[in-house]
């Protein structure tokens, strides 16, 4: 078989039309979030909520997103650098971060929509899957789960972000395939290894097993955990109080960080055209003293 050398010509490179930015840095999935952001005719201008859960290296963020023309307006976010506030300080970005997150987010959203009393969710993590039933007056608040790029692996933590979200009050549109403990060949969910995960079994099960085999590792692997007296055996209280203290107030804290007195600037500033005429005066009488400073030394010489 002869391979022929594939010729782009002129014609096609003016009419090539570029892919979307973000589908060029591949951070956004442009199938999925038509899917997501499309909204029916005859609801006008209804806005269709999202979910949407990212992880970085040391922080979950969850986030209540709706499209417009202009661009996606964010209703309400939490994060799990907020945790600390509720007495979670370690571990902030595990399935039992992510499962506070998105718990922190429901009760927040249902607060400032005044749907926190009729829709408490359920109060008492199980590990079983749970929807909420819609009340008499107002119907629950439903969004959409946007994973992005996420690989939807068999408990992987967005599901965590997802349950606590649920858990929270939130009507999402969900199946319980995903969630960790779930058996493929059983077809169902054990509601007992989804719960261990919740409040940080499978950390506890870690250290035990890190503190017996290697010592050493397990006093720098967890030397946070150390410093705050957190133990594999009191793991679950912990979480618990976080559960509760997350329900009892849900609302952001107010930042009383100041802001920096002098900002730093990378960039030169700009002169007016008098500034840059005495700037230029300036350099010509040094140029001139100098060259007059070295023609007196040769004159002494």
């Amino acid at each position: 078989m002869v391979f022929v050398k594939n010729q782009k010509t002129r014609a096609y490179s003016k009419r090539f039309q570029v892919k979307f930015k973000r589908r060029r840095q591949g951070k956004t999935d442009y199938r999925a979030r038509l899917r997501l952001t499309n909204q029916d005719k005859n609801k006008y201008n209804t806005p269709k909520y999202r979910f949407v859960v990212r992880f970085t290296n040391k922080d979950v963020t969850a986030q209540i997103v709706y499209a417009t023309i202009a661009g996606d307006i964010v209703m309400a976010a939490a994060y799990s650098h907020e945790l600390p506030r509720y007495g979670l300080e370690v571990g902030l970005t595990n399935y039992a971060a992510a499962y506070c997150t998105g718990l922190l987010l429901a009760r927040r959203v249902l607060k400032c929509r005044d749907l926190d009393q009729e829709y408490e969710g359920n109060v008492e993590a199980t590990g079983e899957d749970f929807s909420v039933e819609p009340a008499d007056e107002r119907r629950p608040f439903r969004a959409l789960l946007d994973v992005g790029l996420i690989r939807t692996t068999t408990g992987n933590r967005v599901f965590g972000a997802l349950k606590g979200a649920l858990d929270g009050g939130l009507d999402i549109p969900h199946s319980d395939k995903r969630f960790a403990g779930f058996k493929k060949d059983e077809k169902q969910l054990d509601a007992e290894i989804h719960r261990k995960y919740i409040y940080g079994g499978h950390v506890a099960d870690y250290m035990k097993s890190l503190a017996d085999e290697e010592p050493e590792k397990y006093q720098s692997h967890f030397s946070e955990y150390i410093k705050k007296g957190i133990e594999a055996d009191n793991m679950e209280a912990l979480y618990k109080k976080v559960h509760a203290a997350i329900r009892a107030d849900p609302t952001m804290a107010k930042s009383t960080k100041e802001p920096p007195k002098t900002h730093k600037r990378y960039n030169p500033k700009k002169l007016t055209y008098e500034q840059r005429k005495a700037s230029l005066v300036e350099r010509l009488n040094a140029l001139n003293s100098s060259a007059g400073a070295d023609v007196d030394e040769d004159d002494d010489e």
